[in-house]
């Protein structure tokens, strides 16, 4: 590195630490530091060293997102500086995309994408703001439908039931939909020309961490910050949203979020009501699974009884038209560390989630299930439907 760009990078390396753009973050202050170590100026570092001296992990490491993660977001704190209060800055900090290295650039090399930086094409903005719009109408949607067309049933008897009744009783309610990542495939265009769902790639940060990986596809596959959530979902919520403001006593205790924005904090603080997919849980699976007698198989459209060994599988999502179709769905209530009520509502697809959800709204398929008072419960229905509509169930397993 020659000496006029070893300077700019110490005058924007002492820049960013002046601002405080790292924040409280220790993880990423030290793997700044690391990074902008003048000893390791233009090498490119490799993921094993830096787990070992920056997070002092002395593992094997191919199974561990860590440095990527990290790597990820520190990428993300210094574009939204530079996008922020930086943005008169004549250079520019950045982490080339694929590789472990603190980088400097012009500005005006920045705007254009420098070679190896993150291109940032003209129609990204306007999509991320349509998309941004999709969602919060999807969410408001969501409420509103589930608040004017509510079910027929007697909400106050089924609130009263042993599985509703301690919902909302100590705090409040956030009623959990399952979604899935998606991100764009551009096919080396200017735009994106398809959008591609992968089971291990859940966020942006996997999304970045899988480049990482996979050098081959970096400006190909490209973060649209978009999620979708599926129709089965939706109409269940349709099922579930005035009986869950019934246990809560009114709508201002219950708050929806989607899977992929459920924090920590929402766990432990508020009772949870999961709606969706059984593969979209996200944070939701290991307290889920941690306890149960089921275990997600690797194709996530089977459970397997770990007790039986039995597999569950779900042939849903080939169904069409008039087919015949079977679905599994999962009915479970437990408590939580925090002493915190959850209540899991799901299936495999969508007849699967749909039919759960009308068994936790009726109250005599309810009362058939012969709870305690804020007992817990497990139970697996077969789910037998025509295309996407189903017909009816029946119970395969129960534990009380």
């Amino acid at each position: 590195m020659d000496e006029e760009r070893a300077k700019a990078l110490a005058e924007q390396v002492a820049r960013i630490r002046n601002a405080g753009v790292l924040g409280r973050s220790h993880g990423l202050a030290r793997l700044f530091d690391y990074l902008a170590d003048p000893a390791h100026a233009g090498r490119t570092l490799r993921e094993t060293e830096m787990a070992q001296d920056v997070f002092g992990r002395e593992v094997d490491l191919s199974g561990d997102a860590s440095v990527r993660v990290y790597v990820h977001r520190l990428r993300k704190k210094l574009e939204a500086f530079y996008a922020g209060p930086g943005v008169d800055q004549p250079h520019r900090l950045v982490i080339p995309v694929g590789e472990y290295r603190l980088d400097v650039i012009p500005a005006e090399a920045a705007a254009t994408a420098a070679p190896g930086a993150v291109r940032r094409p003209k129609w990204i903005l306007p999509l991320a703001a349509a998309v941004a719009v999709t969602v919060a109408a999807n969410i408001g949607g969501w409420v509103w439908f589930a608040r004017d067309s509510g079910p027929g049933h007697e909400l106050a008897q089924v609130a009263a039931s042993p599985l509703w009744a301690d919902v909302g009783r100590e705090r409040p309610v956030v009623v959990v939909v399952g979604d899935y990542y998606i991100f764009g495939d551009t096919e080396h265009g200017e735009g994106p020309k398809r959008m591609i769902r992968a089971f291990e790639i859940n966020s942006p940060a996997d999304l970045d961490a899988w480049l990482m990986d996979n050098p081959e596809f970096q400006g190909r596959y490209i973060d649209l910050d978009t999620y979708y959530t599926p129709v089965g979902a939706t109409l269940a919520l349709r099922e579930i949203m005035p009986l869950v403001r019934q246990a809560a006593g009114g709508h201002d205790r219950v708050q929806v979020v989607t899977a992929s924005h459920l924090t920590p904090e929402l766990l432990k603080t508020s009772d949870i009501v999961y709606v969706g997919y059984l593969s979209a849980l996200r944070v939701l699976q290991e307290p889920v699974f941690a306890r149960s007698r089921f275990t997600i198989g690797s194709t996530y459209d089977e459970l397997i009884d770990r007790k039986t060994g039995a597999a569950y599988v779900s042939g849903a999502g080939k169904a069409q038209g008039d087919r015949p179709n079977r679905d599994y769905g999962y009915l479970a209530s437990f408590k939580g560390p925090a002493g915190n009520r959850f209540v899991i509502i799901a299936g495999n697809r969508d007849i699967g989630v749909m039919q759960t959800a009308e068994i936790a709204a009726d109250p005599a398929a309810i009362d058939a299930l012969k709870l305690q008072a804020g007992g817990p419960l497990e139970a697996l229905y077969e789910v037998d439907g025509v295309g996407r509509t189903a017909l009816g169930a029946k119970t395969v397993v129960e534990v009380r």
